[in-house]
């Protein structure tokens, strides 16, 4: 469990930041900035939450999310180096992916398909769950990109839990928006 007693350090005052294992690292750093989206990911999260407590199913896949998406963090906060640790870094496992698959096709399920491109709007929480989509995407195009770098790693599991993210949040946006009665949809060419 971790327990924090002081909030500031003043060890990041070099403009530098600790991995888990305690490498320092700039904190403009590719890897600081792609668990910073995962923590921007998860309060965007925290907004959506805001207008689905009265769908306590919803509501419940959403706070095991947040909780993933500190799993998450924590995952890309200690970078396997092939060094031997004295404890055991905290990964994402296949079954976190197959949870959020489970949950996408249960809300999936309830919805008509799709005849046309949906735009983020309708009702709070399909606005806030599409803006979730959006930055859970940007953290995994972050992902991807650290994991194509040479020296750095990058967990597969973790890579296919944030690309099932935005999946989630696109089908939950279309759930909460009356199952999908209500999306707002794109017409195109709409306004020439």
């Amino acid at each position: 469990m971790v327990k924090l007693n002081k909030i500031y350090t003043r060890t990041g005052d070099d403009g530098t930041t600790g991995l888990v294992a305690g490498e320092r690292r700039p904190k403009y750093d590719l890897r600081i900035e792609t668990y910073g989206t995962i923590d921007e990911t998860n309060a965007v999260i925290g907004m959506a939450r805001l207008h689905t407590v009265t769908m306590p199913d919803l509501d419940a896949m959403l706070m095991r999310i947040q909780n993933d998406c500190f799993d998450l963090g924590a995952d890309l906060a200690t970078p396997d180096t092939g060094e031997k640790l004295d404890y055991e870094p905290l990964r994402i496992v296949d079954a976190q992916v197959d949870r959020i698959e489970a949950d996408i096709d249960l809300l999936n399920a309830d919805l008509e398909p799709l005849q046309s491109f949906v735009l983020p709007a309708g009702t709070p929480a399909s606005a806030h769950l599409h803006l979730a989509r959006t930055v859970s995407r940007r953290a995994e195009r972050l992902m991807v990109e650290l994991a194509a770098r040479d020296n750095e790693t990058v967990n597969p599991a973790a890579i296919r839990y944030a690309n099932r993210l935005s999946d989630f949040f696109f089908v939950a946006a279309r759930w909460v928006n009356d199952k999908g009665r209500t999306d707002v949809l794109w017409v195109p060419g709409k306004n020439r």
